[in-house]
C-alpha cells in the first residue's frame, strides 16, 4: 500500500514539473507567433528528441548487454552506424536515424548553426526516407510535413527562424525526462498530450474538434473494456489525435488488446499528430494503423473489421454528400437502416459505419449531439433501426463544458450487438462532475459511479433507468435521457398553511400601518 501511494505521489511530482516545464518552453518561444499555429514545432521537436533517444537507447541496451558498457550510439561516426547498425534496424524499428541526425548531437550546435533551418528539413526528410521499401513506410511517410523550416512563421530572416528553432531545441533538451525504464510516467506522451490539451483549450473550437479530454478518454474506455478480459483490436473511425485510442493503452496491458490499434483521420495535421502520439507512447509501428482519409466515403480499415471496441467522438453534425451520392444506400454499412443520415447531419452515418465495424461480442462507445436523438426524419428512421434490433444498449448524458470550445452537454451512444435483454439502460449523469476554472471534469470517482451503474442495470431513482424498448417505441423512439430518468426536483418545498398565515399576518400588520397613518395625516391637517 505504502510502495503504491509512494508510485502515485511520484507520478504526481513528476507530472507536475513536467507541465510547468514544458508549458513555460512553448509559452516563451512562440512569441509573437500565434500558440495554436506554432503547435507543431513545440510538439514535432518533442517527437524528433523522443525517436531520437528512443533509438540511441535501443542501440545502448543491446551493446551493454553484450558487455561493451562504454558504448554511445550518438558518438559513432554515420559510416560505422551504416555499416554496423543500419541492417535489420528499419524492420525492427520502423526508421532508422545516423548519429550525425540525433537530437542531443543537433541541440550542440544549434545556437551557431547558420543553417540551422535547413538541417533540420534534411533531417527529417532523411528519417522518412529510411523507411522507403519498408513495411512502415505508410506509417512514417509525411510525419513532418508539417514543420515548414522555411515558414515566416519562424520569423521574417534565416537568422530569425533559425534563433526559434534554436530556443525550441534547447528548451525541449533542458527538460529532464530521465530514463524510460525509470520514469512512473508515460514522460514524452504526457507531455504531448498536455501540450495538446493547452493549446485547444485556449484555441477554442479549433482545438476541441480533436482533442477529447483525458477524463471523458478514460469513461469510453471503461465502458467498452467493461466485463472483458480481453479484446482483439481498437478503431476510432475519427481518431483525431490518437488520445481515445490511447486511453485504451493506459488503462489496459498490451495483452489485453491482442492486435492493437487503429484509426482513421481525414484531417492532414491531426492524422500526423496521431501517428506521432503512437510512437511517444512507445506503440510500435506494427501495432498499430493510422490511416489518412474520409471514413464515411473511403473507409481503410475494412479487411481489419470486426473490432472487439470502438471508442469515438466523430464531429458533431458536420455536412457529408448523403443521399445525393444514390449509390450509398447500398452500401452494407447504411443499407440496413434503409434511410441515410442527413445530408446536414453526418451523426448517424458514423454510428451506422461503427456498428457495421463492431463485433458479435464488441462494444462501441460513441460521444454524440444530443440533438440526435430526438429528431425526426431520416434520424427517427435510423434511430428506429437501432432500437428494434435491440443494438442500443445504454445511453448517458454526460454534464455540460466537459469539451475544449463548446459548453454543450454531449451523450455517449453505446452500442452491443449481444444483449441479453430487450431493454436500454438510460443514465442521467448530468451532475457528475467536477467544476474547474475553464472547463468542468468527470473525477474517478464520478467514472466510477457511471462504470458502475453501466455495469449492474439497476434502477436508481433520478439516476438510471433499465427501459423496455417497446416503451421506447411507445415513444416515438425518442432516446433523450430526460424521457425516461427523472430529474431530482431541487426546488424549495413550501408549507402553504405556513405561508397563508404569514400573508394573513402581513395584510393585518399592513391595516394597522395605513390606519396609524391616516390618524397622523388627521393631525397634521388640524
Amino acid at each position: 500500500m505504502a510502495e503504491e501511494f509512494n508510485k502515485l505521489n511520484n507520478e504526481g511530482i513528476q507530472r507536475t514539473e513536467l507541465h510547468r516545464k514544458i508549458w513555460a518552453i512553448a509559452d516563451n518561444v512562440r512569441g509573437a507567433v500565434d500558440g495554436w499555429d506554432f503547435k507543431q514545432y513545440i510538439l514535432g521537436i518533442l517527437f524528433y528528441r523522443f525517436i531520437s533517444e528512443n533509438m540511441t537507447d535501443f542501440f545502448n541496451k543491446t551493446e551493454h548487454e553484450a558487455g561493451d558498457l562504454d558504448f554511445d550510439y550518438a558518438k559513432l561516426s554515420d559510416a560505422e552506424a551504416e555499416q554496423d547498425f543500419r541492417p535489420n534496424t528499419v524492420e525492427e524499428k520502423g526508421f532508422f536515424i545516423l548519429p550525425s541526425q540525433l537530437f542531443e548531437n543537433v541541440v550542440k550546435t544549434s545556437k551557431t548553426n547558420e543553417n540551422l533551418n535547413t538541417d533540420l528539413a534534411n533531417i527529417f526528410r532523411r528519417i522518412e526516407a529510411s523507411a522507403i521499401g519498408f513495411s512502415s513506410e505508410g506509417d512514417i511517410k509525411g510525419l513532418f510535413d508539417d514543420l515548414d523550416m522555411t515558414s515566416n512563421r519562424l520569423g521574417g530572416t534565416v537568422a530569425e527562424k533559425n534563433k526559434r528553432l534554436a530556443d525550441i531545441l534547447i528548451g525541449i533538451s533542458e527538460i529532464n525526462f530521465g530514463k524510460f525504464a525509470e520514469n512512473d510516467i508515460d514522460a514524452f506522451g504526457d507531455a504531448y498530450e498536455y501540450l495538446i490539451s493547452n493549446y485547444a483549450s485556449n484555441a477554442g473550437k479549433s482545438g476541441g474538434e480533436f482533442f477529447t479530454p483525458q477524463t471523458v478518454s478514460k469513461l469510453l474506455a471503461r465502458i467498452v473494456m467493461e466485463g472483458k478480459d480481453k479484446i482483439n483490436k481498437v478503431y476510432d473511425p475519427a481518431c483525431g489525435s490518437g488520445s481515445l485510442l490511447l486511453q485504451m493503452k493506459k488503462q489496459f496491458e498490451k495483452h489485453i488488446i491482442g492486435e492493437g490499434f487503429f484509426g482513421q483521420e481525414i484531417n492532414m495535421t491531426t492524422f500526423n499528430l496521431a501517428r506521432m502520439n503512437m510512437f511517444l507512447h512507445n506503440i510500435n509501428y506494427n501495432y498499430f494503423s493510422i490511416r489518412r482519409g474520409d471514413t464515411l466515403l473511403n473507409p481503410l480499415h475494412k479487411d481489419e473489421k470486426p473490432f472487439d471496441a470502438i471508442v469515438s467522438n466523430p464531429p458533431y453534425s458536420i455536412k457529408w454528400i448523403g443521399d445525393d451520392d444514390p449509390t450509398l444506400i447500398n452500401d452494407e454499412r447504411f443499407a440496413p437502416a434503409g434511410k441515410l443520415a442527413p445530408k446536414s447531419k453526418a451523426d448517424f452515418a458514423f454510428i451506422m459505419h461503427s456498428l457495421n465495424y463492431l463485433s458479435s461480442r464488441g462494444t462501441a462507445a460513441i460521444v454524440c449531439f444530443p440533438g440526435i436523438f430526438y429528431r425526426s426524419g431520416a434520424e427517427k428512421t435510423i434511430r428506429k433501426y437501432l432500437v428494434d434490433n435491440n443494438f442500443v444498449d445504454c445511453i448517458i448524458a454526460l454534464p455540460e463544458n466537459l469539451f475544449f470550445g463548446t459548453s454543450i452537454a454531449t451523450n455517449i451512444l453505446v452500442l452491443a450487438k449481444n444483449k441479453k435483454e430487450n431493454k436500454t439502460l438510460f443514465i442521467d449523469a448530468s451532475n457528475e462532475y467536477k467544476k474547474e476554472i475553464n472547463n468542468n471534469i468527470l473525477t474517478e470517482a464520478n467514472i466510477e459511479k457511471i462504470v458502475s451503474a453501466f455495469r449492474d442495470k439497476k434502477v436508481q431513482e433520478h439516476f438510471t433507468r433499465l427501459v423496455d424498448n417497446g416503451e421506447i417505441a411507445e415513444n416515438d423512439y425518442n432516446l433523450s435521457v430526460s424521457n425516461y430518468v427523472e430529474k431530482k426536483d431541487t426546488r424549495e418545498k413550501i408549507d402553504i398553511a405556513k405561508l397563508n398565515a404569514e400573508i394573513t399576518e402581513t395584510v393585518i400588520r399592513i391595516d394597522e400601518l395605513r390606519a396609524a397613518i391616516d390618524e397622523i395625516v388627521k393631525e397634521l391637517s388640524k
